[in-house]
């Protein structure tokens, strides 16, 4: 054999020669060692404490056998009745079972009562509970129980409207996040559970059995963990099944798997994963799907704010880790929109703060209507189609801004559309920036790409009133005017590139009230472009040369100077500051209001000619009616006493003549367009 010596040198030693070694150390031992010595001879002192110590082991364990643990009821239920500020007591019999390498105790109708805000209701009563404990664990510092079984099990959960509950057994501590730590249970039976939860802010009921046995025959398909529950979410169905497998030859290292069908508010969700170590509920990974009629209804299941949606379906993989949870990789569509990304909700200085990375390939413009307040509605295809603004005759949507979930939670969401769909604005792409801190919510950017041109801005919401006050700052730049007035057959009749800003601010539950009391500027600017000639000259009414090149085809083109539109917002009714456009043959000049709020148009257009005509009508243009179906006319008091030629002219003149105004005999100069737009915010 080789040891080890002193000084990191070693020897190699036969077992005679170990023998020997061990026979000299015993002898030094014996010469030397006091404690040694009066153990081989020990004196009447050292006798009368061995039997001493006999006679009190002795006595402990006659006394722990013959102990009636009955008598520890009443102070065990006091002193947690104290600790814990309810009633709690052992009502039945209590047995502890101490001589065993797994102790063992059985409880008898423990009741354990609500808080003082809740004294109407027990917490739990149980009628019995079977645990056994692993004594060599316990030694080593862990807990093991091999066998855990609780007899029909009364449970009842109340959290109030200011968020205090009722199995919270020291509210006075601060929350710490963290999910329960449950140690190795080897073996868990639940016999006829019983849990009812009332939670009263979100308005949800639960009432559910709760049972978890072993296999009685090999055919037993009844074996396993079953929580089945039915109740209410704000008045409507909420139903709750969680399975999972028998409780049997459990062990830390190996995972639990479960499955878990959730059903209310609108909306479905189903999990199928595992607790990655049994009993620690702070760790576990499934696949989750989540499908429903709108994203906004998981908030009363879920706590987490979002937007208003179509119907959706989406699926990823769900995780916990402690305090945090992710959902990954998520697919799927929002009406007839996919979209993709990543989630993650964690906890920050004691608030719920959730982030999101968010992509689609191709969005539907109406689905992002959606969040804005437009009301949708699924086709039987499964496409999406925005119906209204929620009130008739309007286009502004007066959906109110759900202020009291902004301010439960922080945090920061991105968002990016690769294509979209076609769609009348001609957009190509979206792409959003969001950021959620302590009720004041900034959106940078806010960015839609068109096939030419953009739109860039700005949006702040202060939501921590319960009217919220927003501010807003976009910028349109480049943006084509053919994409508003569309060609007909095969010729564009406007084109140009169209400057603008919306500066505007003001208080406001929904996008229609805020436009309804905002204050601000409005201002577009058309610093050059192109028109048919024939509309040029209808503007002018030259009716014998407008109406013959309009009737024969004519496709030439006169210049567009330059258009300028500014006008100033206040108490949500915009006044035309400045409201000129300079055609090659026209000059025109406008007066007039927009209301935000009442959605209507009052607008008056009068229009010089710039070169003298045989045939003309002299009378100024009107802007009248609703957002959503304007009317255009002219003056008609203005234009009796020159016939009929009007009424003929508004049958032919395009909704393009209300751009532009017409009807002046008198020469014009060109319109300072420099001047004009340099004015223009």
């Amino acid at each position: 054999m080789r040891i080890a010596l002193p000084n990191g040198l070693t020897e190699n030693l036969s077992w005679p020669a170990l023998r020997g070694r061990a026979v000299q150390w015993g002898g030094w031992l014996n010469d030397n060692d006091p404690v040694y010595k009066a153990a081989r001879r020990p004196g009447r002192l050292e006798i009368g404490a061995g039997v001493g110590a006999i006679l009190l082991i002795a006595a402990v364990v006659i006394f722990l056998a013959l102990f009636n643990w009955n008598w520890l009821r009443g102070p065990i239920g006091r002193w947690a009745s104290a600790k814990y500020d309810r009633e709690v007591a052992i009502q039945g019999d209590l047995d502890v079972n101490l001589f065993s390498w797994t102790p063992s105790a059985t409880v008898n109708g423990l009741k354990f009562g609500g808080p003082t805000w809740a004294r109407e209701k027990d917490t739990a009563n149980v009628e019995k509970i079977e645990a056994s404990v692993r004594l060599r664990k316990l030694f080593a510092g862990q807990i093991e129980i091999p066998r855990l079984a609780i007899t029909r099990p009364d449970v009842t959960l109340i959290a109030d409207k200011t968020g205090r509950q009722s199995w919270e057994l020291e509210p006075d501590k601060p929350a710490t996040g963290s999910p329960a730590r449950l140690p190795v249970i080897n073996q868990l039976l639940i016999t006829e559970g019983h849990v009812t939860l009332d939670e009263q802010k979100r308005g949800m009921t639960l009432d559910a059995t709760v049972t978890a046995r072993d296999a009685v025959g090999a055919q037993d398909d009844q074996a396993g963990f079953l929580l089945d529950g039915r109740g209410a979410l704000n008045g409507a169905p909420l139903t709750l099944r969680i399975e999972g497998g028998a409780f049997v030859n459990i062990r830390r290292d190996t995972p639990y798997h479960f499955t878990a069908d959730l059903r209310g508010s609108r909306s479905h969700l189903a999990a199928d994963g595992s607790v990655t170590r049994p009993f620690d509920l702070g760790r576990f990974q499934a696949t989750l799907t989540l499908e429903g009629q709108d994203l906004a209804d998981l908030y009363t299941l879920t706590g987490i704010a979002t937007p208003n949606t179509p119907p959706y379906r989406l699926s990823g993989a769900l995780s916990r880790d402690d305090a945090l949870w992710t959902f990954n990789d998520f697919s799927g569509r929002v009406g007839a929109s996919d979209l993709s990304g990543d989630l993650k909700v964690g906890k920050v200085n004691d608030r719920m703060r959730v982030e999101a990375q968010l992509v689609s390939r191709r969005l539907d413009l109406d689905d992002m209507l959606a969040i804005f307040g437009a009301r949708t509605r699924t086709t039987a295809a499964g496409d999406t189609t925005t119906v209204s603004s929620g009130v008739p005759g309007k286009l502004l949507p007066d959906a109110p801004l759900q202020v009291e979930r902004l301010r439960a939670m922080d945090g920061s969401l991105t968002y990016r559309a690769q294509s979209v769909k076609a769609n009348d604005l001609d957009i190509r792409q979206v792409n959003l920036g969001a950021e959620l801190e302590n009720g004041i919510l900034n959106l940078a950017p806010v960015s839609f790409n068109f096939n030419r041109g953009e739109l860039n801005g700005t949006a702040r919401i202060n939501a921590q009133k319960d009217t919220p006050y927003s501010t807003i700052d976009f910028r349109l730049a480049g943006y084509p005017l053919e994409s508003i007035i569309p060609a007909a057959n095969g010729s564009v009749p406007l084109s140009g590139r169209a400057l603008g800003r919306a500066r505007l601010e003001g208080p406001g539950a929904s996008i229609h009230d805020f436009a309804g009391a905002s204050k601000g500027s409005l201002s577009l600017v058309v610093p050059q472009g192109q028109m048919r000639a024939a509309f040029a000259e209808l503007l002018g009414i030259n009716a014998s040369a407008g109406l013959r090149k309009l009737l024969s085809g004519d496709e030439s083109t006169t210049e567009i100077r330059c258009a300028v539109a500014d006008f100033n917002v206040s108490g949500g009714v915009a006044r035309a500051q400045t409201l000129t456009i300079d055609t090659g043959v026209v000059l025109a000049k406008g007066t007039g209001t927009i209301n935000l709020g009442a959605e209507t148009f009052a607008l008056r257009i009068d229009g010089e000619t710039k070169k003298p005509r045989l045939l003309r009508v002299w009378a100024p243009i009107t802007v009248a009616g609703g957002f959503t179906s304007p009317r255009i006319g002219v003056d008609v008091g203005q234009v009796v006493a020159q016939g009929g030629l009007a009424a003929a002219l508004g049958a032919v003149i395009s909704p393009i003549g209300a751009l532009f105004a017409f009807v002046d005999p008198g020469l014009a100069k060109d319109a300072n367009c420099g001047a004009l737009i340099a004015s223009a915010r």
